[in-house]
């Protein structure tokens, strides 16, 4: 099992999900056994125009609202998610983000 993490534009959350959900992978995956969580982050994206620049006073420097994407997935649809996120979440700049994939030794479902 493997975790992709990415940090994404605020403006490309939307595609970027919506890209993932009509996925062959993602319809492919049984019921249980991926997981997409998404948390609104402060972070040091290049900001795509002066609307989204922050300046935090508890970190004492500029940063952006970016959102920050964790999927958990099975090993053989890892490469096809992260080809669809890194498409869905291009802005435009050299620096849209950026993906991580993260082995997972165990993982206990709550039942």
């Amino acid at each position: 099992m493997k975790e992709i993490k990415a940090y994404i534009h605020r403006n490309r959350i939307a595609e970027v999900i919506s890209a993932l959900k009509s996925s062959v992978a993602w319809t492919a995956v049984g019921s249980g056994e991926h997981n997409l969580t998404v948390y609104m982050v402060k972070g040091s994206l290049v900001p795509l125009d002066d609307g989204e620049r922050r300046y935090s006073v508890d970190l004492g420097d500029e940063v952006i609202n970016e959102y920050k994407l964790e999927l958990h997935c099975g090993d053989d649809h890892v490469d096809e998610l992260v080809k669809i996120i890194v498409a869905s979440g291009r802005t435009g700049q050299a620096n849209s983000g950026w993906v991580y994939v993260v082995n997972i030794v165990n993982a206990v479902p709550i039942f």
